[in-house]
């Protein structure tokens, strides 16, 4: 009964633009776990023993919203099916706090990248575009190291098949399209028979292993170190959050700004859009001082 619901819960979603690779993992798991016990319909008991199973409570609550998922699925079908409550004992997911990029440390980034040996070689180059175009535009590390030359434009590029099976075109500036060309053509001279954008001295796509070791190489470098870990996914981050601190004022103008940034990113839902609030004080001391505004006026 269970794998055939899975199949259907996991098309519906997947059809959505959802890929729910560890999600279908999950799911089979439950599915092997629950045959024995031939349940006609799904049970909170069985899904929250089953959850109990897992290693570690942050692992466990990821198993609870997979099988919740599924069951409120069911229950629309067949309201027989029980939906399981999340489970307080298991840890909820937390997201590590990341560190915003200033626009002066940014321009250090890139800068130090810039420096890199060999210092004749295509590298210095290479890296000091690809951290500044993600700084600028926000790009999952997977999708820059995806660019072929083909999805260039003159003010923006494609990205293909990202992250919840969709394509966009994230315009650009005339800054960073000039930058590209440069980078484009003393690319050409060097490994014009390859069409990924970003490629290494062996003339071979750059691996994310690479990119990543560059970049704490360059932090290190720039100065740019912390006591919470640096990672290459904070330029998206830092992208986000200064593009929310530049959100006009007035809920008619929040609105159409929040949707316009969610598509520029590539989020599947604006709830992820919203998720950077939580990154920046400016931004949460605004959202504290127009609550209260609100409840000031709503008072007799």
């Amino acid at each position: 009964m269970l794998t055939a619901a899975i199949d259907r819960y996991l098309e519906l979603r997947r059809a959505l633009g959802y890929k729910l690779e560890r999600d279908e993992q999950m799911l089979r798991s439950f599915a092997r776990f629950a045959a024995p016990r031939a349940d006609s319909h799904l049970t909170s008991h069985t899904a929250l023993e089953w959850a109990a199973c897992a290693a570690t409570p942050r692992q466990c609550d990821r198993r609870t919203r997979a099988v919740i998922g599924l069951a409120r699925f069911l229950h629309a079908e067949d309201p027989r099916h029980e939906i399981p409550p999340r489970v307080h004992a298991c840890a909820a997911q937390t997201r590590p706090l990341p560190h915003i990029f200033s626009s002066e440390e940014i321009g250090r980034l890139v800068q130090a990248a810039a420096q890199l040996p060999p210092h004749r070689s295509l590298r210095p180059l290479t890296f000091s575009t690809l951290f500044g175009l993600l700084a600028v535009t926000g790009l999952r590390v997977s999708e820059a190291l995806h660019l072929r030359l083909d999805d260039l434009r003159p003010d923006a590029i494609v990205i293909r098949e990202t992250k919840f099976h969709k394509s966009r075109m994230v315009l650009l500036h005339p800054s960073t399209s000039a930058a590209l060309t440069r980078y484009v053509e003393r690319r050409q001279r060097v490994a014009s028979n390859y069409d990924h954008l970003f490629i290494s001295l062996k003339r071979t796509p750059l691996c994310y292993e690479t990119v990543w070791r560059t970049f704490r190489e360059v932090c290190s470098s720039a100065g740019v170190q912390h006591s919470v870990r640096v990672r290459l996914h904070d330029l998206r981050h830092s992208m986000a959050v200064h593009a929310l601190e530049a959100c006009p004022h007035g809920r008619e103008q929040v609105t159409p700004h929040m949707l316009a940034l969610s598509t520029y990113l590539g989020h599947a839902t604006v709830r992820g859009t919203y998720w950077y609030l939580q990154s920046s004080p400016q931004l949460m001391h605004d959202v504290a001082d127009a609550a209260e505004t609100w409840m000031r006026r709503a008072q007799p």
